[in-house]
């Protein structure tokens, strides 16, 4: 073989190496770009400011996934209703892609739009679930949505497939709620979404979250939520603030060996009764 026909499978060699390079840069920047433009349309779609009410305090926290183009649709949500009462809703699109994102987007904006009709939370959700089955969807998302009344501490709950809040009270009662639910959104007509009544009394709150925050290859969602109950307990005897609960509660989501989005929403009451065990009202 001559010296020059080495040479020019060396050259070729580079070449082609030289491709796969440019080829490997070019798909890597594809994929910064659509993480990028998911946690864009996230970050645009989650609310900037909290409503405030007398006696009560809100925080959130949020952590989103953006391990290659595991970006997800884990959404929270608090905001005025026409009479008076706050709508808080928490949620996770099945997928980690930007489609799940913008679907995410969809359920949130229908679930304030629809608000303004119903403010009841069982109803609510079941509007919703029509309207997303409606859009020709194959995604589907879990839910929760609560309506609190902040002249009387009542909570209104219903529960779409998702994961049960957390509750406890300054006295040292902690526990997971405990509400039937019903199905997630999108994926039959015609559900039905069982209402559960608490009532949240001084120095209690309640920890609205996702699965991304209690549950991974390292921890199983009932250890999870074992988990946030007992740091709920603490601090509500301790009278922690609700952002630092909510930032004690997110910081446990590293824990859990997950690539997921983790959200969580805390209501905290430091107004006006004493403390009681939340309560299902008939």
């Amino acid at each position: 073989m001559s010296r020059k026909r080495r040479t020019d499978d060396g050259d070729e060699l580079l070449a082609r190496l030289g491709s796969l390079t440019a080829q490997a840069r070019e798909r890597a920047e594809l994929q910064r770009s659509r993480v990028e433009l998911a946690l864009a349309l996230q970050r645009g779609m989650l609310p900037r400011d909290l409503p405030a009410a007398p006696g009560f305090r809100l925080a959130v926290k949020y952590a989103p996934a953006c391990h290659g183009l595991n970006v997800g649709g884990d959404w929270y949500d608090a905001f005025a209703m026409p009479d008076g009462r706050i709508g808080l809703s928490i949620g996770d699109v099945q997928g980690h892609n930007i489609e799940a994102t913008a679907f995410m987007g969809q359920v949130r904006v229908g679930l304030r739009a629809l608000a303004s009709v119903t403010g009841e939370p069982g109803e609510l959700l079941a509007r919703t679930n029509e309207l997303l089955l409606s859009l020709g969807s194959d995604l589907f998302a879990t839910c929760t949505f609560m309506r609190l009344d902040p002249a009387t501490g009542v909570l209104e709950s219903a529960r779409a497939g998702h994961i049960p809040c957390v509750w406890a009270t300054a006295d040292g009662k902690s526990g997971v709620a405990e509400d039937e639910g019903g199905p997630p959104l999108g994926v039959q007509d015609g559900m039905d979404y069982p209402v559960t009544r608490y009532r949240l009394t001084k120095g209690g709150v309640f920890v609205l979250l996702t699965d991304g925050v209690v549950e991974g290859p390292t921890l199983s969602v009932e250890e999870g939520l074992d988990q946030v109950v007992r740091l709920a307990g603490i601090a509500a005897v301790a009278g922690m603030e609700a952002d630092a609960l909510a930032a004690a509660v997110i910081k446990r989501a590293e824990r859990v060996g997950h690539e997921d989005d983790a959200a969580v929403l805390v209501v905290g009451h430091d107004g006006l009764t004493g403390p009681e065990r939340p309560r299902v009202q008939p």
